[in-house]
C-alpha cells in the first residue's frame, strides 16, 4: 500500500491549540504527522504561521475556512492562507441556509465557483468538505455530485470526509474511488454507530443545537481502527484516486482519551498499514 503523508485536522486538538499554539505544533510533529490542515490561526498572523510550521517541519497542506468568511473578502482571506503556502483551502461546513434543499444552495454552487476561481489566481485549490448532508437527491442526484457536476474540476476538487460518506448511507471506498483524479485529499475518520443516528448530530462537531443528552450516546468519533470504517480498503481506494495526502479528523475525543492521544492512537495505527 501507498506510504501517503499524513496530516491532523487542527480541529482535532483546538483545544490545546487555544492553550499553547506552537507547543501543540510541535506535539503534532512528534506524533509523526507530516503536515496540518488550519482550522482558524488563533489569532497569529500568516507570516509566524507560516514560520512555526517551517521551524517544526510541517507542511501547511489545507485550511477549513467558513465560507462566509471566505464570500466577504475572497482575495484577502484565501489570500492570507496562500501566503502560509497552503496548497489547498476547503469549505468545511454550510450552515443551514446555504444547504442542499434551501434557496441557497445556490448561493453555495455560485460562491463556490467564484472561491474556486480566487483559489486558482492564488495558485491554490479549492476544495469541498462533505457532510452527511448533502447525501440528498436534487434531480435524482445527490446534492454532492451535483455540486461537483456544477463547478468544473479546474475550480473544485473533493475533500471527501469519509465518516460523514459512510453515516449519508454510502460506501467510503466507492465514493473516493468515483472521483479519482478529482481527489487529491481525503479525510480519514473513523466512528462508531449503535443504533439510530442522533437527529442533531452536529453537536458533536460544535454546532449547539436543542439534543437531548442521551442521543449522544448512539454515536461517537473514534481514532483510526478503533470503529466501524474499513481502513485499509479506504486507503486503498485513495491510492486508487489518486489522492496526494490524507489528513487524519476526529471531531471529539473518545473512549476516555484526551484529543492529542487521539492523535497518538490514530497515527500508531496507520503506520501498522503502511
Amino acid at each position: 500500500m501507498k506510504k501517503f503523508p499524513i496530516a491532523l485536522q487542527l480541529y482535532s486538538v483546538r483545544g490545546d491549540l487555544e492553550q499553547d499554539f506552537e507547543g501543540t505544533l510541535k506535539k503534532v510533529k512528534a506524533l509523526g504527522y507530516d503536515g496540518v490542515e488550519f482550522a482558524g490561526l488563533y489569532g497569529r498572523s500568516p507570516a509566524e504561521v507560516k514560520e512555526l510550521c517551517a521551524s517544526n517541519g510541517l507542511v501547511p497542506i489545507s485550511a477549513h475556512v467558513p465560507f462566509v468568511d471566505m464570500m466577504a473578502d475572497p482575495e484577502k482571506v484565501l489570500g492570507d492562507y496562500a501566503a502560509i503556502g497552503c496548497k489547498y483551502v476547503a469549505i468545511p461546513y454550510l450552515t443551514e441556509e446555504y444547504r442542499p434543499g434551501t434557496p441557497g444552495f445556490q448561493k453555495t454552487l455560485d460562491g463556490a465557483r467564484l472561491l474556486g476561481e480566487t483559489a486558482k489566481k492564488l495558485g491554490m485549490t479549492l476544495l469541498y468538505h462533505n457532510h452527511d448532508f448533502e447525501f440528498v437527491k436534487i434531480g435524482g442526484k445527490y446534492a454532492l455530485d451535483v455540486l461537483y457536476d456544477t463547478v468544473p474540476a479546474d475550480l473544485l476538487q473533493t475533500e471527501l470526509d469519509t465518516c460523514w460518506v459512510n453515516v449519508g448511507g454510502e460506501d467510503p471506498s466507492a465514493y473516493v474511488r468515483k472521483y479519482a483524479g478529482r481527489a487529491p485529499v481525503v479525510h480519514l475518520k473513523d466512528f462508531y454507530l449503535s443504533g439510530e443516528k442522533p437527529e442533531q448530530m452536529y453537536e458533536l462537531i460544535g454546532i449547539e443545537s436543542e439534543k437531548k443528552e442521551e442521543e449522544k450516546k448512539t454515536f461517537e468519533f473514534r481514532p483510526l481502527g478503533k470503529g466501524m470504517q474499513d481502513m485499509p480498503a479506504i486507503l486503498a481506494a485513495s491510492e486508487d484516486a489518486g489522492a496526494e495526502w490524507v489528513i487524519v479528523e476526529q471531531d471529539e475525543p473518545s473512549m476516555g482519551k484526551s484529543p492529542m492521544e487521539c492523535a497518538q492512537i490514530s497515527m500508531e495505527y496507520l503506520k501498522t498499514l503502511f
